[in-house]
């Protein structure tokens, strides 16, 4: 058994693992282009992060009146970025040193995200992840995205594990509320710092409000090990 006891962590993907968030932007904003919407901005996409894609597009048809099937619009956006995914995806440093020292200690990793299972799987395969990371939930294969805690339980269940005995690594509010509502405990690294005040933030147990900048594989480590002793 791992050092760390029982301990099984589950990292979300975009945001927090790699950061595909340019990459989502940029298939959104040619989707959107493609229906005659060409003012999208970074400034407006990040209102949606840490949201699911199909919730995203839902909520776009909406905003922006959009007369394609959602199906349509869909499968139109991950095409797109499942081809600027393989191009590239970053991996955050430090997050590759916490998952290869978790893996030397045989702690059990998941990742949940609300990405569809064939961006997860171009990702992890890409970046040279997927041997860490056999146990996967996408959004898609769940009742409902986060905030609901429906996938970080899902994640528990293929992993055996207990969610008390769950640590989740989260870059968004909305990820951070479904750790909260899985009875998880949460590492949480925002993607955009204007959100770190987020009411969902609080409810973290470590909340590094500097994001991936503050974040070392060591101190996460270290944070983890006394909580996995006591």
């Amino acid at each position: 058994m791992s050092t760390l006891g029982t301990t099984a962590v589950i990292f979300d993907l975009d945001g927090t693992l790699v950061d595909s968030e340019p990459n989502y932007f940029e298939a959104g904003r040619r989707t959107l282009a493609e229906q005659g919407v060409t003012d999208f901005t970074w400034a407006d996409h990040e209102q949606y992060v840490g949201i699911s894609t199909q919730e995203t597009l839902a909520l776009w048809k909406e905003r922006y009146g959009l007369t394609a099937p959602l199906d349509t619009l869909l499968a139109d956006k991950n095409r797109r970025y499942l081809e600027l995914a393989r191009a590239a995806t970053h991996v955050y440093p430090e997050m590759r040193k916490f998952v290869e020292l978790l893996a030397a200690e045989d702690v059990p990793m998941a990742v949940a995200s609300g990405s569809s299972p064939e961006a997860i799987e171009a990702i992890l395969a890409g970046t040279g992840l997927a041997p860490y990371m056999p146990t996967v939930v996408s959004a898609d294969e769940v009742a409902h995205g986060k905030p609901a805690p429906d996938v970080f339980l899902e994640a528990a269940r293929r992993l055996g594990a207990a969610p008390a005995d769950c640590v989740v690594l989260e870059d968004a509010a909305p990820g951070v509320a479904a750790a909260h509502a899985a009875g998880m405990r949460c590492i949480a690294v925002p993607y955009v710092a204007a959100q770190a005040d987020d009411p969902a933030f609080a409810t973290a147990g470590l909340l590094l409000r500097g994001g991936q900048s503050e974040f070392t594989a060591r101190g996460a480590y270290d944070w983890l090990a006394p909580r996995a002793a006591g």
